[in-house]
């Protein structure tokens, strides 16, 4: 089995596991990304035997899985709060905090995750670090302006990367820029993450600090739950 395919039956795995949390009634966040593609499918499969619940999507992307999957789809204002939010990760670290934005959506997914009662992460077990930073972290950026917010980056060290996709800029489902940005291993996540949203024309980071509640780790052939601790 190579990496690639190992990878996604962990997540399958990770996924199937993530659902069971699900009960009737729910309303459920949805991430994005190749993870809880997985997961829709699996309550998307649910739902046409019987099961009854709401989701709110983080993007155009998933909100067309959903749909297509019969789920029941509303927004984050309709929700007065949201019972449970299944999303991935690109990196955790012992700490349980993420890098998460691969996918582009780190703004709504944060937005969404916030507004959970209770977060479900689902990763296959490469996702599991010592510290974050070997996966570049995302931050989005508004288009007016963005030279001088690159400009900042490079004089800071973080290496940015304007994201691109088929040759043209990539814009979030926001209209806004991704930056990839290549800091090195993080030994401060939490100022790292205050110093960036300090800079004028910052939207959001990929830093996930003190969200995620579980992380569902798929790993070979059965699941790790790992439960933050309580403070």
């Amino acid at each position: 089995m190579n990496t690639d395919t190992k990878q996604n039956e962990e997540k399958k795995l990770a996924a199937a596991k993530a659902t069971g949390f699900v009960k009737n009634g729910m309303i459920i966040g949805l991430g994005t990304g190749s993870t809880v593609y997985f997961a829709v499918q699996i309550l998307g499969g649910l739902v046409k035997t019987g099961l009854k619940i709401r989701a709110v999507s983080t993007s155009d992307w998933t909100t067309r899985l959903a749909q297509s999957s019969g789920i029941s789809l509303i927004s984050i204002d309709e929700a007065n709060e949201i019972d449970l939010s299944i999303d991935g990760a690109d990196e955790i670290d012992k700490d349980f905090n993420g890098i998460k934005g691969g996918g582009g959506a780190l703004l709504f997914e944060k937005i969404v995750a916030l507004s959970s009662k209770r977060n479900i992460w689902i990763v296959d077990e490469s996702k599991m670090v010592q510290k974050l930073g070997d996966f570049p972290l995302p931050v989005e950026v508004i288009p007016f302006g963005f030279k001088r917010v690159f400009k900042i980056f490079s004089e800071r060290n973080l290496n940015p990367v304007i994201r691109k996709k088929e040759n043209s800029y990539y814009f979030t489902d926001s209209g806004n820029f991704i930056f990839d940005l290549h800091p090195g291993l993080i030994d401060d996540v939490e100022q790292l993450n205050v110093d960036l949203k300090l800079i004028n024309g910052v939207v959001e980071t990929g830093l996930f600090i003190n969200v995620v509640d579980t992380i569902i780790v798929g790993k070979n052939n059965s699941v790790n739950i790992v439960n933050k601790p309580s403070s």
